[in-house]
């Protein structure tokens, strides 16, 4: 892992993202801050040029996005067109459609739904990621949600987003994971989890309880890409979360 493949998710610091110029402020702050590559993600309107314009003028790098599935369906090439316009290859989506989340059958139904926008997309030089949350770590017939959607998907489409939190939140292992889907883990969510009163917090990188040698062993072994900073829920200032991340993240970093 290389310092210049860190990036800073924004869904971090979406209630600083809700206008234009808020949007222009905060990609200020975040480079400040010493990132130069972002996810977008939880934006609020803005054209695709504007959001070009300020990137580029603050010598930041749209590492990737989160875009909704059904844009991805529906209107394939403005997504293409967007993310060629932003020189952004990786489209993910934040969450699984609710109606795909019924049941085995369901899961089996999406992958290879999805497989098939994920070859449009592709067609267009982009790439498709899954991001994950914990209730994808519920079993049927013996395999869990998440396992099924990487099953019954075509791997050369279909790619991942391993958020590290959501899958210790539901008892799984970040590294097993990471290294089972070698070739497909492009894109990473580092997010710590720590224990406050009791109860599992998600806590700035390096001042939870993950095992982050092993996380990032595994990422290297798997080819990630970009290693993306996110932390839904901070207890402090979520600019301030993100430095802490990124300054832990810089001794663990290997050149």
């Amino acid at each position: 892992m290389k310092q210049s493949q860190i990036a800073a998710q924004l869904y971090t610091l979406r209630d600083f993202t809700k206008t234009p110029a808020d949007i222009a402020t905060t990609m200020k702050k975040v480079k400040q801050i010493g990132y130069d590559a972002v996810q977008c993600s939880a934006l609020g309107p803005i054209e695709a040029t504007e959001l070009k314009k300020i990137v580029d003028g603050e010598g930041l790098t749209i590492c990737a996005t989160h875009t909704s599935y059904e844009t991805m369906r529906d209107n394939p090439q403005l997504v293409i067109d967007d993310h060629n316009l932003w020189g952004c290859k990786h489209a993910a989506i934040g969450g699984l459609p609710g109606e795909y989340r019924t049941g085995e059958s369901a899961y089996i139904r999406f992958a290879q739904e999805a497989s098939q926008v994920a070859k449009q997309l592709a067609e267009g030089g982009l790439v498709f990621s899954y991001h994950n949350h914990s209730f994808e770590l519920e079993r049927f017939s013996g395999r869990t949600a998440l396992q099924i959607l990487y099953d019954e998907s075509d791997p050369k489409l279909f790619n991942s987003e391993i958020d590290t939190y959501w899958i210790q939140h539901g008892g799984g292992d970040s590294a097993d994971w990471i290294h089972r889907l070698k070739g497909r883990a492009h894109l990473v969510h580092f997010k710590d989890m720590a224990v406050v009163d009791g109860k599992p917090v998600m806590a700035e990188v390096g001042e939870g309880n993950l095992n982050w040698s092993a996380i990032i062993e595994a990422c290297v072994d798997a080819g990630t890409e970009w290693y993306i900073v996110e932390q839904d829920t901070c207890q402090r200032n979520p600019f301030g979360s993100l430095e802490i991340s990124l300054e832990n993240l810089k001794a663990m970093t290997i050149n």
